[in-house]
């Protein structure tokens, strides 16, 4: 593996008497997808900023493809701010273009990059249609496509999905898994942890501007008590069952015929596992059912409840 393109080192960010962000570490391997995930206002566009030389660190230190940021290593980046931004006046194609000569593609290869883009993203019919006719939807498209218009090495998007209708959204994920596939290393920012879940090697969680987790979706999945429903024949002890082979059985509310048993499952077990343990105990089994695990679930057993209700905020504005 080559330099990471990105390595934040104990990074302070203050605002006064208010600390955006405090004591971030946080390594982007290279060949990565990391979700960096919070609810608003957990610190992340602050972060990102911070990670392109937009912002000053109060204290910390930032690398960039091991140096400071800088000129030279910021043409490698591609940067989708979250605060949205084109000329009305242009073009998709000369939007696309004008971004793609500030990162030192010549004209030609500009313009052919934009009607590429433009083509793969079905656009095609409204390369010179102006900006300002477009619907949202489109435009915004146009501006992730200006972010992708120099093939950069690390890409940064701030809340990319924002705004996205699902089928729209689909066509970024598309996009982002086309970008990684060619070699990128893509690190995005997102409250909506449903994107991260489908694309990413790994996650960081951020809260009140704290790093609260940094690891693969196996880590995150694995530091919840994973478990499994099994319904037996009222009056059998599936707990005393269970016990023997390594699982934890729990009487959970009745969910229909007989009784409901919460199983947890030990790490590196799944809940094919405890229903395997359970048929060879003898068990009278009338209903099974595998609890499956969200990143929503992971934040809140991190967090607690305040701030998970602030990530739930976050959704419901996007939705809005």
């Amino acid at each position: 593996m080559g330099t990471p393109p990105l390595v934040m080192t104990q990074v302070t960010k203050r605002f006064g008497a208010f600390t955006a962000v405090s004591e971030l570490s946080l390594e982007v391997p290279e060949g990565a997808i990391i979700g960096f995930l919070g609810p608003n206002g957990a610190g992340k566009s602050t972060s990102l900023r911070m990670a392109l030389g937009v912002m000053r660190p109060d204290s910390g230190t930032v690398s960039l493809f091991g140096k400071a940021p800088e000129i030279a290593t910021l043409k490698r980046v591609g940067f989708l701010p979250e605060e949205r931004g084109l000329y009305k006046k242009m073009t998709p194609r000369s939007s696309i273009e004008h971004f793609a000569r500030l990162k030192g593609l010549s004209a030609q290869d500009a313009r052919a990059r934009a009607n590429e883009l433009l083509d793969t993203a079905g656009l095609g019919d409204f390369k010179a249609t102006r900006i300002s006719k477009l619907s949202k939807g489109m435009a915004q498209k146009v501006q992730i496509l200006s972010t992708l218009a120099h093939r950069p090495d690390f890409l940064i998007l701030d809340e990319p999905f924002s705004g996205l209708d699902p089928v729209n959204q689909q066509v970024l994920e598309d996009l982002i898994r086309a970008e990684h596939a060619r070699g990128a290393t893509i690190l995005f920012s997102t409250h909506v942890m449903e994107h991260a879940e489908r694309l990413c090697d790994r996650i960081v969680m951020m809260a009140r501007g704290r790093k609260v987790f940094d690891g693969t979706l196996d880590d995150a999945f694995g530091s919840l008590g994973r478990g499994a429903r099994i319904g037996v024949t009222e009056g059998f002890d599936l707990a005393a069952a269970l016990a023997p082979k390594g699982f934890e059985a729990h009487r959970a509310p009745d969910a229909g015929q007989g009784d409901a048993w919460r199983i947890i499952l030990p790490r590196g077990a799944g809940a094919q596992d405890a229903l395997r343990a359970a048929i060879e105990a003898g068990a009278p089994i009338v209903g099974f059912a595998p609890e499956e695990a969200r990143l929503r679930d992971v934040f809140v057993s991190l967090v607690g409840e305040a701030d998970a209700a602030a990530l739930v905020e976050s959704e419901a504005g996007e939705a809005a």
